[in-house]
């Protein structure tokens, strides 16, 4: 599965991911408003062999065929990682 992740300018640290570049007919009018003009940060295959650093990429490749879109945030500053526990 191929996928375009995006940024915006009025969140630091959130992405948009969506299946097609420059395709965000299925995302919320209203998220795309919250992250202002989007910036192409990569385009990559979301394939077995590939690991995404802060997300579960089942997760991402599930919400990409639901909803056409995932939503990525930062981590909340009071989540501690499980390898710090």
């Amino acid at each position: 599965m191929h996928c375009a992740i995006y940024k915006g300018p009025k969140k630091t640290d959130h992405y948009l991911y969506v299946e097609r570049e420059d395709d965000f007919s299925r995302v919320p009018e209203a998220l795309l408003n919250m992250l202002g003009k989007l910036e192409l940060v990569m385009t990559l295959e979301l394939g077995p062999e590939r690991t995404l650093a802060q997300v579960d990429i089942t997760q991402v490749k599930t919400s990409l065929q639901e909803q056409g879109y995932y939503f990525q945030m930062p981590p909340q500053a009071h989540e501690i990682p499980a390898n710090m526990s």
